[in-house]
């Protein structure tokens, strides 16, 4: 039974992770959030440490080291810019990191994380649990097992509503999210990576504050993609079904079929990580430089080969910035 920490405890993607480390048959110990609301650990770990300032649960974990409950683990499910200073806090503090998507927001920042490995011999794994998804693992199967000279012609459409509130929030600071493409889209851009092999070309046709649309010319595949945040953007039979999420992927016009099976994927993403066989953060590299590519590109408009959505009319920001 290994001991974890847990940085984030409050956010949405925690409770994830509590459910991974408590189906691990492991224990968290010390746990970290800004935010109180964190009452969800009484369903796993009612016993856990728990802090609101960061320099009480550094004293903390510093002065149970070396202890039995010295955390052998560190789980962060924090905003986006700060996965880095937390990677570096757990690597630094002699434990082993799990850390949340997108691992980092550039990809200069893994080669600095990959140094402070070597340094303390601890390792940091990102979560890629598409990677995991049984269809996804088929359908590269079938891709490698294919002609070699094939390429694909892929459509990707992810609409995901969200509400004013996400604009104050951090997620809509390009600085701190990343824009929609790292938020929202960066484990369907790895999905695609690894199934359909490194990127040749990366185009950028739209990007605003609520939606991202463009090209990216995979080994194996030509990819059309669009993405966004905006419920007017949903297609008719969403919004008559009341659905607020519209997700699908089309491979040489026929539907890819993986809506199921996500329930338990964090949890046999730490199977797989404490086994040894966990996706390292120098795997999650080629994503990164995709979204770093499209947050820094300048869109090209209407022109070539483009999703059919892109042409849906931009939409004013909702504080007018």
């Amino acid at each position: 039974m290994a001991n974890f920490g847990l940085i984030g405890v409050a956010g949405y993607i925690a409770p994830r992770h509590l459910r991974a480390i408590k189906d691990t048959g492991n224990t968290l110990v010390a746990a970290y959030d800004k935010f109180d609301s964190v009452g969800i650990m009484d369903s796993y770990f009612p016993d856990t440490s728990f802090f609101t300032e960061h320099e009480q649960f550094d004293r903390y974990c510093s002065r149970i080291k070396g202890t039995e409950k010295n955390i052998d683990w560190f789980s962060i499910c924090t905003p986006n810019y700060t996965h880095d200073a937390f990677i570096r806090y757990g690597l630094r503090l002699g434990a082993d990191v799990i850390c949340e998507k997108p691992v980092v927001l550039n990809p200069y920042n893994i080669d600095a994380l990959m140094k402070i490995e070597e340094e303390t011999g601890c390792k940091a794994y990102n979560i890629l649990q598409l990677r995991l998804h049984d269809s996804i693992v088929a359908l590269k199967r079938k891709v490698e097992q294919g002609p070699a000279d094939k390429v694909y012609d892929v459509d990707l459409t992810y609409i995901t509503s969200r509400g004013n509130w996400y604009y104050t929030s951090w997620k809509g600071d390009v600085h701190k999210s990343g824009g929609v493409a790292t938020n929202i889209g960066v484990h369907f851009y790895d999905m695609l990576q690894w199934i359909f092999g490194p990127v040749k070309e990366n185009i950028v046709h739209v990007m605003s504050h609520d939606r991202v649309a463009g090209y990216l010319g995979l080994e194996k595949a030509r990819v059309r993609y669009f993405l966004s945040i905006n419920a007017d953007n949903l297609p008719e039979n969403a919004v008559q079904g009341e659905k607020r999420t519209y997700r699908t992927i089309m491979i040489d016009g026929e539907e890819f079929e993986f809506s199921q099976g996500f329930t338990e994927l964090h949890t046999k993403s730490y199977q797989e990580i404490l086994a040894g066989r966990g996706f390292r953060i120098s795997e999650a590299r080629n994503c990164i430089e995709i979204v770093s590519t499209i947050r820094n590109s300048t869109p090209i408009g209407l022109k070539g080969d483009y999703h059919p959505l892109a042409k849906l009319p931009l939409a004013p920001h909702p504080f007018g910035w």
